[in-house]
């Protein structure tokens, strides 16, 4: 009996010291070598819970916001679903970033990493002024063309003016987070996030309500709190970028402007953006359809939302794992094994969704009596929350295989899917569900599921074609 279970106690306290060295970071792990499965789980464990703790804000702040009434609460909903435009670019750029640091850290080449990502922070923090200016300009304008009512725009724009106003913050945190994990130093921007979003949980409620000598600032002070917390955490990312240890290191002769290949970042950034629009433009086009059904729905949704949030994060997180092993791999002429890799992700992924959904299903009612009692926000979010997990399983495998495409810089073909799945199937059907077939709130969260469900099997099919194993980053 000791004798076998001897090899079940190494195995144990090899995985468990795996753990450890992925929460640590470890700047000597060569991730093109090596077991493809030990591989994953140093990067997926970091960016797991770098994204756990993203998904916790998203929580939190509905949380707090949702103390001062639903108006405040659809406030945030049609603020956010704004933000998206600056979610784009920053995720966008973030592709582009992440799939051409991972390709020079395959291929040994520290220097072009470090380059590439100098010039994703200047068109970040050039792109980021120009949205600042407009949404400081037009914040009760846009606030407005969104659906919300006049006394909602009348009290509550502050919130939107300063959120769109300090959209830097948001850019800059993406991108050179994305720049740490494409070169594999996720545990860096695990740190980095948690810090962000603790701040933030800290000043939520004392700026909100007005704890301690600070005064009550209302819906503004979410707003005040969520950008203090994400520049403090940009300041933190260029100390340990400038500090010359990690895997990416930025020196002073990285600081220059090269035309070439901002260009190159741009073209692929440029297609990153695109895939990313059209997903979050669909969002937009769910909040517009839900917006006529009245500020109460709208609460409804906006509070289920942060709870699928609360479970997608870390998905991403396992998916963004998949993306840099992906371009490692190929980076290292080894496209099998990025193969392998991203089968091995799908599936820890789906085990992850399918386990979440299935509590989200059963608990809906507490979950989301958590955040609201008033009856019609609590049946929405019930309803949304119970429909969309359905979809769950099969959006894990979505996720992954979406971020592997863009890690191996073949940015067309999710985004070519995205186009089919949200634009021309999900927004004209959730309309339809939601008027014509009479189905209401409840239409639009059908809607949703079934295009992740559709997302997953054609992402598959593509996949397995190989195309993205040729495309040159």
């Amino acid at each position: 009996m000791s004798t076998q279970s001897e090899p079940l106690r190494s195995r144990r306290s090899e995985v468990w010291g795996d753990f450890k060295a992925a929460f640590r970071g470890t700047h000597e792990e060569d991730y093109t070598e090596g077991p493809v499965g030990r591989a994953i789980l140093l990067l997926a464990v970091p960016m797991v819970l770098e994204t756990v703790m993203e998904s916790v804000f998203a929580v939190v702040d509905i949380f707090f916001v949702s103390r001062i009434g639903p108006s405040a609460v659809a406030t945030v909903a049609l603020t956010e679903s704004m933000l998206t435009l600056i979610y784009t670019v920053a995720l966008g750029l973030s592709i582009g970033v992440a799939a051409t640091v991972s390709r020079r850290i395959g291929e040994k080449n520290t220097d072009g990493a470090a380059r590439a990502a100098v010039q994703s922070i200047v068109l970040g923090i050039a792109i980021a002024a120009v949205l600042a200016v407009l949404g400081v300009v037009f914040a009760e304008q846009l606030l407005g063309l969104m659906g919300g009512s006049e006394a909602t725009v009348k009290e509550y724009s502050g919130y939107t003016r300063i959120m769109l106003g300090g959209n830097v913050t948001v850019l800059l945190l993406f991108l050179i987070n994305a720049a740490f994990r494409g070169a594999g130093d996720a545990a860096i921007a695990m740190r980095v996030l948690w810090a962000s979003n603790a701040i933030n949980i800290v000043l939520d409620p004392t700026l909100i309500f007005g704890l301690g000598p600070f005064p009550a600032l209302g819906i503004e002070g979410a707003a005040i709190a969520t950008n203090i917390g994400r520049g403090t955490a940009v300041l933190m990312q260029f100390y340990l970028l400038t500090r010359g240890d990690g895997r990416l290191a930025i020196a002073a002769r990285h600081v220059k402007i090269l035309p070439s290949l901002m260009w190159r970042l741009v073209r692929l950034s440029g297609t990153g953006m695109f895939q990313i629009f059209i997903s979050m433009a669909s969002w937009i086009g769910l909040i517009r359809i839900l917006a006529g059904f009245g500020d109460e729905v709208l609460a409804g949704y906006a509070v289920a939302i942060r709870v699928i949030i609360f479970a997608l994060f870390p998905s991403w997180g396992m998916s963004n794992a998949a993306a840099t092993m992906v371009g490692q791999a190929l980076g290292a002429g080894k496209p099998e094994r990025a193969e392998s890799a991203v089968w091995i992700a799908g599936f820890y992924n789906m085990i992850f969704l399918g386990v979440t959904g299935a509590i989200y299903v059963v608990f809906a009612p507490t979950i989301i009596g958590w955040f609201t009692t008033d009856a019609i926000p609590l049946q929405t979010g019930v309803m949304g929350l119970r429909i969309v997990s359905a979809g769950f399983p099969f959006f894990a495998y979505g996720m992954v295989l979406t971020q592997s495409f863009n890690g191996a810089g073949d940015t067309w073909t999710p985004t070519v899917i995205n186009l089919f799945c949200f634009w021309l199937f999900e927004l004209p059907f959730a309309y339809a569900l939601a008027h014509f077939l009479r189905f209401g709130p409840n239409g639009v969260f059908i809607a949703m599921a079934l295009s992740f469900s559709m997302l997953a099997v054609v992402s598959g099919v593509v996949f397995k074609r190989g195309h993205w194993k040729t495309k040159v980053v």
